[in-house]
């Protein structure tokens, strides 16, 4: 009979700081996308964790958000201790998330082995994703391995970045084997042109990198400490006070605005020689748009997406979004609209082309520098 692992010293990092910009009008600076409902009646939030929680019990589990979010957290994962909400006093990119992460794992257990994942993204085959990620907690737990989840590219897309992989490992000494596939990592590789791309996805060499890592709190630090010394200080002070919840936020409030802003990729992922991919052979997407929405909604025989009361003479390829509380919402009519996306909220509309979607975080730039319209941010 096959005993279940001990959970104990296993934690997940949710880093859910961002504010989720391209989904403007829905998303806002205290409520964003990680926040909302787009899919499904539970926030893409509380998804994250409804996917780890038959994996790690709820006291390991943390979020870090900032301080015009946390509140919200809070409320929306009510099984979590309050505690294990963390804010940020500023935001300071991934690698400060993650030495913060580190901290709050190492003063609960320096054996811990973490995972650190997005709050945002739409993971539908939750039982494949939840094989790869045990999988990826035993192998990390084993030695100095720094693993991060690849996902097989189904498409030539231009908006992530990519991983070159060599040969498929075997499984480690006394592991008969493992279900998911796991890959030195060979290159780290920016967003690239089609083109390149393209090159990418005919290879079969190359995965998706999707932002989610898993390390033991030893192979992060000792990480931190050969290629991020400053963090890896940093790590070491607030691991001295992750215990008290008031102490840590004094010293982060002191401290965080003078950390380096820098990615965990930048600062760590392209400098390691110890990074393994393990093969995310499940449904995933990242969500970065609202574009994304027709990939998760039925579209009419135009190729229409609506979440919305939507009617339309020669509309074809459009998302029409209605939030509006239950007492306003109308009908929505169209005529001749084309590829295009249509969101309205009580306060606010959004008309946009398609091709244009990346382009509404330059709109919300623009919002918040007007008096009049900043309230709308």
């Amino acid at each position: 009979m096959k005993t279940k692992p001990d959970t104990k010293d296993r934690f997940v990092i949710i880093m859910a700081g961002g504010r989720g910009e391209r989904f403007w009008p829905v998303s806002r600076e205290k409520t964003p996308k990680q926040l909302i409902k787009l899919l499904g009646d539970r926030s893409f939030l509380q998804q994250a964790v409804d996917h780890v929680a038959p994996l790690v019990p709820a006291r390991n589990i943390f979020v870090i958000t900032n301080e015009a979010q946390a509140a919200e957290v809070r409320e929306q994962l009510p099984k979590l201790p309050k505690e294990n909400v963390v804010a940020e006093p500023i935001g300071r990119d991934t690698c400060a998330a993650v030495t913060l992460g580190a901290a709050l794992v190492g003063a609960r257990s320096t054996t811990g082995v973490m995972a650190v994942l997005p709050a945002d993204h739409v993971i539908p085959e939750e039982k494949k994703f939840q094989q790869v990620l045990t999988d990826a907690f035993d192998l990390a737990s084993r030695g100095q391995a720094i693993v991060t989840i690849g996902i097989k590219p189904t498409e030539p897309a231009t908006g992530y970045g990519y991983i070159r992989v060599g040969e498929a490992l075997p499984p480690p000494p006394g592991v008969k084997s493992y279900k998911t596939v796991f890959h030195r990592a060979e290159q780290f590789v920016e967003k690239p042109h089609f083109d390149r791309a393209l090159e990418y996805v005919n290879s079969g060499t190359y995965r998706w990198n999707a932002g989610m890592f898993i390390w033991s709190f030893v192979t992060i630090t000792e990480g931190l400490q050969k290629h991020q010394p400053e963090m890896y200080e940093a790590c070491q002070r607030w691991f001295k006070v992750a215990g008290n919840p008031a102490k840590l936020n004094k010293v982060l409030a002191k401290e965080y605005p003078d950390i380096k802003r820098i990615s965990i990729d930048y600062a760590l992922m392209e400098h390691a020689q110890n990074v393994i991919v393990a093969d995310g052979a499940f449904a995933w997407d990242d969500f970065g748009s609202w574009t994304a929405l027709s990939r998760h909604l039925k579209a009419d025989p135009e190729g229409n997406c609506a979440v919305a009361d939507f009617i339309h003479v020669d509309g074809a390829r459009n998302i029409i979004f209605d939030a509006r509380s239950k007492d306003h919402r109308t009908p929505i009519a169209v005529v001749g609209l084309r590829d295009s996306i249509l969101v309205q909220t009580d306060d606010a509309v959004l008309l946009a082309h398609k091709s244009q979607a990346q382009k509404v975080k330059e709109l919300v730039k623009k919002l918040a520098e007007n008096a009049k319209f900043k309230k709308l941010v």
